[in-house]
C-alpha cells in the first residue's frame, strides 16, 4: 500500500520534547520531513531543523514557515502543539500567568493556523491542534488551562469550515493523561492563607500529576496523530484512548451538572 505521508513537510511546535518530539519520531518514520518551531531547541536527528522560537512571536514564525517553504518548495502539515499548563484557585492565580496561558495556549494557535494557511491551501493540506480532555470535561484548579483547551477544540471546528475550500483538513486531537514533562514544567498559583483550602488545592494538583506520572505515553498520541493524517477524510475530533473516548461522551448523556458533581467528587 502506497505511504500517503511520505515525502511531506510537516511543521511542528513544541517538538523538542513530550508529545510535539514523539509526533516528529513517527513522521519522520513515514518519510515526512519534520521542523520544530519551539523556545528550546534540542537536537534530534528525527527533526530536519529546529528553530528557536516564541510561538508568540508569530512575525518571526512566518520567516522560519516562508524559509521551510523557499527550501522544501512545499508545507504539508502544521501542527500547534505547543504549550504549558498552570494550577491553582483562580481567586489566586497571578495574572501576567493567565495571559501568557492563554496566549500560548491559544491566541497563538489561531494566529500561527492563520498564518500557515497561505502554504496548505497550495497543498490541501492538514492543520492538526493538541487540545485535550481537560477542555471537555474541565477540571477545578485547572480552570483556564481547560479553558485554553476547549477554544483550540471550538477553533478548530470553525477554521475547518473556513478552509474547506482549499481542502485543508483540521482534526483536533484530545489527549487525556499523558506521561511528559508538561506535568513538571507545570506553574503552580498557590499562594494563600486560608490552611484548609490550600490544602484542599495541593490534594487536587497531586491527584492530576499522580494520573499524568501514570498515563498514556506520549507516543500512544503520535500514533493516532499518524492515522488521522493519512485519512482521506479525517474526523474534527480524535480522542486518544478508549477510557476517555468514554469520558468525552459522558456530556451527551449526563447532564452538566452531574458530570461536575462526578469531576468534583474525583479531584477536590
Amino acid at each position: 500500500m502506497k505511504n500517503k505521508l511520505l515525502g511531506k513537510v510537516a511543521v511542528i511546535t513544541g517538538a523538542s520534547s513530550g508529545i510535539g518530539y514523539a509526533i516528529a519520531k513517527r513522521l519522520n518514520e513515514q518519510g515526512v520531513k519534520c521542523y520544530d518551531i519551539s523556545r528550546t531547541v534540542r537536537p534530534h536527528d528525527e527533526i530536519k531543523k529546529a528553530f528557536s522560537c516564541d510561538v508568540n512571536d508569530t512575525e518571526t514564525v512566518d520567516e522560519i514557515l516562508q524559509e521551510i517553504y523557499n527550501k522544501e518548495g512545499h508545507i504539508d502539515i502544521f501542527i500547534n502543539n505547543a504549550g504549558f499548563g498552570i494550577a491553582g484557585a483562580v481567586e489566586f492565580a497571578k495574572e501576567e500567568n493567565i495571559y501568557s496561558l492563554v496566549n500560548t495556549n491559544l491566541s497563538a494557535v489561531i494566529a500561527l493556523s492563520g498564518r500557515a494557511i497561505k502554504y496548505l491551501k497550495k497543498t490541501c493540506g492538514n492543520i492538526i491542534n493538541i487540545s485535550s480532555v481537560g477542555g471537555v470535561i474541565p477540571l477545578p484548579v485547572q480552570a483556564t488551562y481547560s479553558a485554553t483547551k476547549a477554544g483550540v477544540e471550538i477553533f478548530s471546528k470553525a477554521l475547518a469550515n473556513e478552509v474547506r475550500p482549499y481542502k485543508i483538513k483540521v482534526t483536533a486531537i484530545l489527549p487525556g493523561d499523558t506521561s511528559t514533562g508538561f506535568t513538571n514544567s507545570r506553574i503552580i498559583d498557590n499562594e494563600t492563607d486560608d490552611e484548609k483550602l490550600k490544602g484542599q488545592i495541593d490534594r487536587s494538583i497531586r491527584k492530576v500529576e499522580k494520573d499524568e506520572r501514570q498515563g498514556k505515553s506520549p507516543d500512544s498520541v503520535a500514533k493516532v496523530v499518524v492515522k488521522v493524517l493519512k485519512k482521506k477524510r479525517p474526523p474534527l475530533r480524535k480522542t486518544v484512548g478508549f477510557f476517555y473516548k468514554c469520558a468525552v461522551f459522558l456530556p451527551r448523556i449526563l447532564s452538566c451538572k452531574f458530570v461536575n458533581f462526578i469531576v468534583r467528587k474525583i479531584y477536590l
